[in-house]
């Protein structure tokens, strides 16, 4: 009912533009062409005028109303991300001067030079001092930019500092999976033929002959975890990210930071938390609040759920949940039962019996 209501108002627009056009054709056909058409030019002067007025300060209202509810309002979390929203800020500027000056002109120009019986047009086809100016002075405003952007760029994505935490990210539809590597700080390798139902990355347990692998011992103590990712305040952390099926993207707004995650192409990139979780929730003065990681990359029919959480914590209250964290080969091999005393007897109990 919806949508056949909207296809009805759209035509009926369409009409009323339509009916309206035709009006102003058969005014034209009585008042005299030339005449008409004078009259509509100041006409429309005049709406230039009225539109640039209008549009500025609905720019303004705008920001005014919806900027406290952006993420900007509410600063980045991350070291990293205040570099971000200092570039950003940097081209807000630079090119909110531009878009004023160029607006103002262009309507100004259109209601204070439009046709007039008393004033000639004159042609100025050519300057190159003003094309040499308006070319150089915007490449330079650009190649500012993009040196920042790059800088920032190479930084993120360079080297991370000795102490960083390291997290493997890895992407499937529809959600996250963690790794961090155990008591021996290595990465276990793995392989996508080792996937199984108990093996979600492809870790390698054992040896297999039909694809030629052998079993790591530096994978038995990876830890595994979906859906909530741990950090560590003020100390980096380096994300290895790398995907199981199709393109996704690792998108952490809050702390301004974005990577692909490619399938076969692992990528990087580094930062440093500012303010725990519980901080956070202090200072936006919500206790509901969660940082976030979410596919900025369309993925599927199932795009729309693949959210995680990321906790940001103290490094006491990160060593303290990692220590109650059991491997992902454990779960997936847990070992026998430890018999206790009274199973002890009982089983010899049995034994002599027989």
């Amino acid at each position: 009912m919806s949508t056949f209501f909207t296809i009805a108002v759209i035509v009926l627009v369409f009409l009323i533009i339509f009916q309206i056009a035709k009006a102003s054709e058969y005014v034209s056909v009585l008042k005299g062409e030339e005449k008409s058409r004078k009259e509509n030019n100041k006409l429309n002067g005049f709406f230039m005028i009225a539109f640039l007025v209008l549009g500025l300060i609905g720019v303004y209202w705008c920001n005014d109303m919806f900027y406290s509810k952006t993420l900007m309002a509410q600063g980045a979390a991350s070291e990293q991300g205040e570099k971000v929203d200092s570039m950003l800020f940097l081209t807000l500027i630079i090119t909110g001067i531009v878009f004023v000056i160029t607006q103002v002109a262009l309507f100004w120009f259109a209601f204070r030079y439009q046709e007039n019986d008393k004033r000639k047009a004159y042609f100025f086809p050519h300057n190159n001092m003003m094309e040499i100016i308006w070319t150089v002075i915007p490449a330079i405003a650009l190649t500012v930019l993009v040196v920042i952007g790059l800088r920032n760029w190479f930084s993120f994505t360079g080297e991370a500092p000795k102490n960083a935490l390291q997290v493997e990210v890895t992407g499937m539809q529809f959600k996250w999976i963690f790794r961090y590597a155990g008591k021996d700080n290595t990465f276990g390798k793995k392989y996508y033929k080792m996937i199984d139902a108990n093996n979600s990355l492809g870790l390698m347990w054992k040896d297999s002959a039909d694809i030629n692998i052998k079993d790591d011992p530096a994978a038995h103590d990876d830890i595994v975890a979906e859906f909530t990712m741990y950090c560590v305040k003020n100390r980096p952390v380096k994300l290895r990210i790398g995907s199981r099926d199709v393109i996704h993207d690792v998108g952490l707004s809050h702390f301004r930071m974005k990577m692909d995650a490619v399938p076969g192409t692992p990528t990087t990139m580094w930062f440093t938390p500012l303010y725990t979780t519980k901080e956070m929730k202090e200072k936006l003065g919500n206790p509901d609040f969660e940082y976030e990681i979410s596919c900025d990359q369309m993925c599927g029919n199932g795009h729309y759920s693949m959210r995680g959480i990321v906790k940001v914590v103290t490094q006491p209250e990160f060593d303290a949940w990692i220590a109650s964290q059991h491997s992902a080969y454990s779960s997936a091999f847990p070992p026998p039962p430890v018999p206790t005393a009274d199973t002890a007897k009982k089983m010899a109990v049995v034994v002599a019996k027989k």
